[in-house]
């Protein structure tokens, strides 16, 4: 049977089907292999609605909905203002302003894809014209996109949780000392990239410029004050707070900044509510079919096979960031989510690692495939977005993914880079 449920799958992808109908077929022949017919066929819709059932998974559309409305108004931008005040001034300080500006949106959307085109639409120009070459920018771009992944709100953390049973609000705040780390080594790279090519500096902004930036961006400011704020002071639940921002956002941009009128708020809505039932149907079709492979011991197969559960904690932890990256260089993060983590449920449990500090390796691991040829989902939002060759894109990724796998060695091998924040806030 699983050799069939593999082919099905391989050749739905191949023939060019969006990986929902691959997941809904596979798992409608395993549950025909398992049980010889239709006859129960409601336990496997069931499944399906169990797989959307989780409260918590009420944040996703929430988030995303805040993201659209922000980018579609003034929030992002007075951000990338802020940061462009700073340190544009700099050696390298418009790739600098890029990177951190992307750490800042993904504390407000944890949407990579709504980063690279939140970030990248506006200050891709800005980096051209200064000098910069455009597969350092595109590589850039992308590859920053990645921190949205894992600072608060990560909507790859959430799926994580929901599937897992780990606590949202721990993973939520796990992520930002890795969040961090990247930003000071995609930092350090881009000032040795500036000063190795000659790239012009920006002017330095005045006092003045820069106190108007920071009071142009305070509003915007309040978003990762109400997610991190509101969780970790015990005001909001992480669902709370996705909603806690949406109407932020709302207020923002139709009453404080009037940038948007009630018909974009319509068409914002309109466009949330697409990518929505595109995951959802994604969560639905991924719990069925995760519930048919551990119905079916596949798991423990697979993991007998390669000698996982043999091994101690840490050749475990690389086990399974081997694994992640490679399945998210091919497909969807949020379906490799759905699909390996109860595979690797079981022996994560009988080692004795710590879930949040998996989660976050995960987290990290599939931003990262994200960005990585041949297939990573983010090379084709800038392919989209920006309208250049996919061998541009990719061209400049290989420093950019050495410095994000040496992140997930880091983890792995220093596991409070992620832990120290969360028993921080956590302890008893």
């Amino acid at each position: 049977m699983t050799a069939t449920v593999m082919l099905t799958m391989v050749a739905l992808l191949l023939l060019g089907f969006p990986m929902m109908i691959p997941l809904i077929v596979a798992s409608f022949i395993g549950f025909f292999a398992l049980f010889g017919g239709f006859g129960q066929l409601e336990t496997m819709v069931q499944q399906i609605l169990a797989g959307i059932r989780p409260a918590s998974l009420i944040a996703v559309p929430m988030f995303i909905f805040a993201a659209d409305i922000m980018t579609r108004g003034q929030s992002a931008g007075r951000l990338i203002d802020m940061v462009m005040a700073f340190v544009g001034h700099v050696k390298g300080g418009l790739a600098v302003s890029t990177a951190a500006a992307c750490t800042m949106f993904g504390a407000v959307s944890g949407s990579t894809q709504a980063t690279v085109v939140a970030v990248g639409s506006p200050l891709r120009p800005r980096m051209l014209k200064a000098g910069y070459n455009d597969s350092f920018i595109l590589a850039l771009i992308v590859n920053s996109s990645d921190i949205a992944f894992l600072i608060p709100p990560s909507i790859g953390m959430i799926i994580y949780g929901v599937v897992s049973n780990t606590s949202i609000a721990e993973l939520f705040i796990a992520g930002i000392g890795p969040g961090l780390l990247i930003l000071v080594l995609f930092s350090a790279y881009s000032m040795f990239y500036a000063v190795r090519n000659n790239v012009p500096t920006e002017p330095k902004s005045t006092w003045g410029e820069r106190a108007r930036a920071i009071r142009q961006a305070l509003w915007p400011l309040g978003f990762p004050l109400i997610i991190i704020g509101g969780i970790y002071g015990g005001i909001f639940s992480p669902t709370e707070a996705a909603a806690a921002c949406v109407l932020y956002a709302l207020v923002l941009e139709l009453i404080v900044f009037r940038s948007m009128n009630f018909a974009d708020v319509y068409a914002t809505a309109k466009s949330t509510g697409l990518i929505t039932a595109v995951v959802f149907i994604l969560v639905g079709a991924g719990a069925a079919f995760s519930w048919v492979i551990s119905f079916a011991q596949i798991p423990q197969a697979i993991l007998g096979a390669v000698g996982v559960s043999e091994m101690g904690p840490i050749g475990v932890l690389f086990v399974i960031s081997i694994a992640f990256f490679i399945g998210c260089m091919f497909v969807d993060p949020i379906v490799v989510i759905l699909v390996m983590v109860p595979i690797f449920a079981p022996v994560v449990q009988s080692v004795g690692l710590d879930p949040v500090l998996v989660g976050t390796i995960i987290t990290l691991q599939v931003a990262i495939g994200s960005a990585t040829p041949p297939f990573g989902c983010d090379i084709f939002t800038a392919i989209a977005v920006f309208k250049r060759p996919y061998i541009e894109v990719i061209r400049g990724t290989p420093p950019f993914i050495i410095m994000l796998l040496g992140v997930s060695v880091a983890l792995i091998f220093f596991p409070q880079i992620a832990l120290f924040l969360r028993d921080l806030a956590f302890a008893d």
